[in-house]
């Protein structure tokens, strides 16, 4: 198949109202046969594992990536220099850093574009959305700063604004907004980095202030902390949230993506910690043994391991770093992975690298 009638089919797929296990497979057996032909250290890791197009029959048989791959290695089925964007993660030094390629964003918007209408505004056509988060000028090579850029061209109102720019966060815009929304009675949306609502905590705190949002307002955060601010633990930070700003704990949302993937993962709200996540239906997520790689049952915790059809160009299969456990309805997310299993993710890695680097 070729890019483009790869694009095609996942569009279609992505727009279609649900779709069951059958359907997901053979697009996602398609899916392997493009990335096995066009990515050539994926082509050398599945061979050593011995899978290929011929003998891999499910889904769930698609041999997965480790996550820190993206930092040592282009995983990319056009040539890099045709992407018109390429993601990376967060951190300091470029080298250090993993990088997605994206030769169109066509599949990228609309897996988000769906995904967000479906799961945050929940029927709704429009709402003030404030962002705590820099914009895309000044994080070209962020997917949050591109994701919430189209979260508020295409979901919010003409009054929405971003808070953070060069100078940091821009607090009393922030309040400004707060006062406005609270005062009139239409429902306001704040969404950013985990780390962002922090120092707005802190400011209200220290000012003696609250905010009563109007009903039907929520809040939404996503990345965690990632030592930008201090670790705060969930159900204070939750409860945090709702005083502060006067929205319940079941619509202070929480987003679960990362730059190797294309598509994202919600909850309902964090009324229990962890909550469910689930995704749309081209995602499929299963938890695996890091040591074995074998699936493990339902209820039992173990790595994280994501197939992604939205993620074409790349991989659509990533082992991360995140441990996690099946429930009925999705997983619920348990942190980073410590002891024994991280061992095994680092040894998963060398494994790969080794194998890709031929």
């Amino acid at each position: 198949m070729s890019q483009e009638e790869i694009v095609d089919a996942l569009l279609a797929f992505i727009g279609r109202n649900g779709a069951g296990d059958d359907e997901f497979e053979a697009l996602a057996l398609r899916l392997f046969a493009y990335q096995f032909k066009h990515n050539a250290p994926y082509r050398r890791f599945a061979q050593q594992r011995g899978r290929t197009p011929l003998t891999v029959r499910r889904w769930r048989d698609i041999p997965a990536v480790p996550i820190k791959a993206f930092k040592d290695l282009t995983l990319s089925c056009r040539p890099p220099d045709e992407a018109v964007r390429v993601f990376m993660t967060s951190g300091t030094t470029g080298s250090g850093r993993g990088r997605s390629y994206h030769p169109t964003l066509a599949v990228y918007d609309a897996s988000m574009l769906a995904g967000f209408a479906a799961r945050i505004m929940r029927g709704r056509e429009a709402i003030r959305m404030g962002i705590l988060f820099p914009d895309e000028a000044a994080l070209p090579n962020s997917s949050l700063a591109h994701y919430l850029a189209l979260a508020a061209e295409r979901f919010g109102t003409p009054a929405s604004a971003v808070f953070v720019g060069p100078a940091g966060l821009d607090l009393p815009a922030l309040l400004a907004a707060l006062g406005e929304a609270e005062a009139s009675g239409a429902p306001y949306a704040l969404l950013g980095a985990t780390y962002a609502f922090v120092p707005v905590l802190d400011a209200l705190r220290e000012q003696g202030r609250r905010f009563a949002l109007p009903p039907g307002s929520f809040l939404f955060e996503t990345g965690g902390f990632k030592g930008q601010s201090r670790e705060i633990e969930p159900e204070a930070f939750y409860d945090g949230l709702s005083e502060a700003f006067g929205v319940p704990r079941e619509s202070c949302l929480n987003m679960y993506g990362m730059t190797e993937l294309s598509t994202q993962f919600y909850d309902d709200g964090n009324a229990v910690c962890p909550p469910v996540k689930s995704g749309p239906h081209w995602i499929r997520s299963r938890v695996v043994d890091p040591l074995t790689g074998a699936d493990l049952p339902e209820g039992e915790p173990g790595v994280l391991v994501h197939h992604d059809l939205a993620h074409f160009n790349s991989v659509s299969a990533i082992l991360t770093e995140d441990a996690g456990v099946i429930v009925p309805g999705g997983f619920r997310l348990l942190g980073r992975v410590e002891g024994s299993a991280s061992r095994g993710c680092s040894v998963a890695v060398a494994e790969f690298l080794a194998a890709a680097q031929g």
